[in-house]
């Protein structure tokens, strides 16, 4: 229902190689670890963004996305559904071109604000899973 195929398609192939990760930290056991890394393997230039800033995959950290100075093309959100609204705000206003919220992750109002903004949007997915999908 948030993600239609030439979206996700879109997204993963010609949106940008940028992905700021939102949630992202050297934690190995979390799901963003992962999931950055195949982004990584798919070719993708994978940023943290976490409280903690740290280096990840070899990759600077950074404690927002404001902080980043470089353009990000997808913002990749693993935080709570309650937390992700604001993250999606943010993505438009550091001009991001997308917006991507993991499984779980749901805030049918920010979805309409992140695509009133002119971003694609995709919600309740996973990169990890719709990259082997859609070949």
């Amino acid at each position: 229902m948030y993600a239609d195929d030439e979206t996700i398609r879109r997204i993963l192939t010609s949106t940008g190689d940028t992905w700021a990760v939102v949630g992202l930290s050297g934690n190995r056991s979390r799901a963003a670890y992962g999931v950055a890394d195949m982004l990584q393997r798919y070719g993708k230039r994978v940023v943290p963004v976490h409280p903690k800033a740290e280096t990840v995959h070899g990759e600077r950290g950074y404690a927002s996305l404001a902080e980043i100075p470089f353009p990000v093309d997808v913002v990749d959100v693993f935080v709570n559904s309650e937390l992700a609204g604001p993250v999606a705000d943010e993505a438009a206003a550091i001009g991001a071109k997308a917006v991507w919220f993991q499984l779980g992750v749901i805030d049918e109002k920010a979805y309409e604000r992140a695509r009133a903004a002119g971003l694609d949007m995709v919600m309740d997915r996973c990169p990890a899973i719709e990259i082997p999908r859609l070949g």
